[in-house]
């Protein structure tokens, strides 16, 4: 099988018609910040890029992907620098333990193209299928809202 994922060609070993676009990403391809949280597709820890929209990789087959670029986390930024959505969060103090970071970047990372206004209360009803446990959501706003004002034009 075949996928674009960040920019790159990867093949993988054949897969059973009902692997997950997760399961691939973690497995085969190693790129682990993809991460497993709920299964039912309601925490959006596992948000990634599918031709440009946000989906949640728990929710989509590997095989649905074929053909189409699927960008993760890892192909946020160049290696070694940080994209201006990170930055934002960094910032603001928008994460605690990390482990919904890498889907709430990948969500908010999309919000640009879907032309959700740099508002709060816009952010909040485009996050609603992300969820956090630690950080009460006002520093994630406040960096998405700080992004989409004035961040750099996207991935």
């Amino acid at each position: 099988m075949e996928l674009r994922v960040n920019g790159q060609t990867c093949l993988i070993q054949p897969l059973r018609n009902a692997t997950l676009l997760m399961e691939a990403l973690r497995g085969p391809l190693g790129l682990t910040g993809t991460h497993q949280g709920c299964d039912t597709a309601q925490c959006g820890a596992c948000t990634v890029l599918l031709n440009g929209r946000a989906v949640k990789s728990c929710n989509v087959l590997a095989v649905q992907a074929e053909g189409a670029e699927v960008q993760t986390i890892e192909g946020m930024a160049s290696p070694g620098e940080w994209h201006a959505l990170q930055l934002a969060f960094s910032r603001h103090h928008a994460l605690q333990c990390g482990f919904c970071t890498p889907g709430m970047l990948m969500r908010a990372s999309a919000m640009k193209a879907e032309g959700v206004p740099p508002e709060p209360d816009a952010v909040r009803r485009a996050l609603a299928g992300n969820i956090c446990r630690c950080t009460g959501y006002e520093g994630i706003v406040a960096a998405i809202c700080e992004w989409l004002e004035g961040g750099d034009a996207g991935l």
